[in-house]
């Protein structure tokens, strides 16, 4: 029986009068769910029902806030195989990768509880001629918009911190993997009020609907540059907050002191994990002169060890690109690259060729010998390719790693961490890790997720993430007239 995924408004299930195919894109000929396809009519419905119930979730105590949302956590890790299965299955991530992802959402909305008490502590100040507390209040309606390659950890994000501050929600999750989402917040909605969280499918004209509403105080985006462009535009008539993280291309420097033993398959590994298609994921390598051929040598050796097949098979280390158009964006620029002065190696070994004409598959794919004025090194390519670039002196590798729109992550790898600091504190972005790719757990927690330049407006994660979705309302007491 195939799954029907309907829209969720005020704690009801809305059923539409069209629904659209998700294919597995593993294998095309498997619908894995029928989708509700929303109208702009939905959109306000959920906008007025997110409205209303604003209203009394923002008085709702904090502690009690705070422990409604870590029932959420504790529901998600009871429920995270069955829902790793649904979000592997309709966006093509590795199912171990997909656990993974579910256990840093838990972690994130447990850490987002932590923090919460003293962000949200009112800072009072007096002296012989007043009064002062600075305090934060929440905005209203947040529109969170997601998308399909990591969805899980990316909705919790935005969901934890919003509700704690007091906010209401509406989701609109990609019609690429809008399935496991829905579950989830179905599934959270249940521990509060009728109307806190909501969910509407669809496409451009439903995230327009919702961008451009009167009553949605913010809009929460993670995704490209170019439809963040279309929302900023869409949130100018009724000048609301923004918060984007957007794409990066991540720049990983290997300096001369590296362990390469230790360092290149580290590094292998975060450009390949969910077949290259995650905003942090390694995009271009910065290898020196003198070590380029053998750090190059050691690539081809690990990468030819992958094997490429549907992501629910538990032998598969890569799985499929998630949708025909990224698919195409990368093997067109695969051609680009094969026109240029560029050489190609192409590995990994295919675990069911019969159906490989089936999905969106692609074997791991290294470029040597490349400009580095190419787009395989300036673009944000999304999938299981990679560049590695050469480079003579530190001040020359900084320079190219900053000549780009984009900065979300990064990373230095070196034996030497006073050198990897120096380096990285040049480096223009908002990450950078020094021999790793990713966060620690303590990192996961306390440094703002986010990026500079093109890669971002605003910060998820630690802290920080509370200023985007509350107001500081200032309030002064005047002891004397003065």
């Amino acid at each position: 029986m195939t799954l029907k995924t309907n829209l969720f408004i005020n704690n009801q299930e809305v059923e539409t009068n069209e629904y659209t195919e998700l294919r597995d894109p593993g294998r095309l000929s498997d619908i894995v769910g029928l989708i509700a396809k929303g109208t702009l009519q939905h959109v306000d419905q959920a906008v007025n029902a997110a409205h209303q119930a604003f209203r009394s979730w923002a008085l709702t105590p904090l502690d009690e806030r705070i422990s409604l949302v870590l029932k959420v956590a504790n529901r998600l890790e009871a429920e995270a195989n069955s829902i790793a299965r649904i979000v592997s299955k309709e966006n093509g991530m590795l199912l171990t990768a997909t656990r993974i992802e579910i256990g840093m959402a838990v972690s994130g909305i447990r850490n987002a509880a932590e923090l919460a008490r003293n962000f949200f502590m009112p800072k009072v100040l007096e002296d012989e001629t007043g009064w002062v507390s600075i305090e934060k209040k929440p905005m209203g309606v947040i529109a969170g918009i997601v998308p399909w390659n990591a969805p899980v950890v990316l909705t919790m994000q935005k969901l934890a911190p919003a509700l704690i501050a007091g906010n209401t929600m509406v989701f609109k999750p990609s019609p690429f993997a809008p399935m496991g989402v829905t579950e989830i917040l179905k599934l959270a909605a249940e521990f509060f009020p009728p109307g806190v969280i909501n969910v509407v499918h669809g496409e451009g004209d439903v995230g327009a609907a919702l961008t451009t509403h009167p009553l949605v105080r913010k809009i929460s985006f993670t995704g490209g540059g170019a439809t963040a462009k279309h929302i900023m535009k869409a949130a100018a008539d009724t000048l609301k907050g923004i918060h984007f993280e957007l794409g990066g291309n991540d720049a990983a420097i290997i300096l001369n002191d590296a362990n390469l033993e230790e360092v290149v398959p580290k590094i292998v590994t975060a450009v390949f994990r969910r077949s290259g298609q995650f905003c942090y994921a390694i995009k271009r390598i910065y290898a020196p002169e003198e070590m380029y051929d053998h750090i190059f040598e050691k690539m081809v050796d690990l990468t030819k060890e992958y094997k490429i097949g549907h992501q629910l098979d538990e032998r598969a280390t890569m799985g499929p690109i998630n949708n025909r158009q990224q698919f195409q964006n990368v093997r067109d620029l695969i051609e680009r690259i094969k026109n240029s002065s560029a050489k190609i190696v192409e590995l990994g070994t295919k675990l069911d060729p019969d159906n490989w004409e089936n999905g969106y598959y692609l074997r791991p794919i290294l470029v040597r010998d490349v400009d580095p004025n190419h787009d395989i090194v300036t673009c944000e390519q999304f999938g299981p390719i990679i560049p590695l670039v050469s480079f003579r002196t530190e001040e020359e590798v900084i320079e190219m790693v900053n000549n780009s729109e984009l900065g979300l992550g990064s990373s230095v790898w070196s034996s030497d961490f006073e050198r990897s600091l120096k380096i990285a504190r040049n480096i223009e972005a908002g990450m950078t890790f020094i021999n790793g790719a990713g966060q620690t757990p303590l990192g996961h927690k306390y440094i703002p997720f986010g990026g500079v330049k093109q890669s971002g407006i605003g910060r998820e994660n630690s802290e920080m993430i509370f200023d985007e979705y509350t107001e500081t309302h200032g309030i002064n007491y005047h002891k004397t007239n003065v």
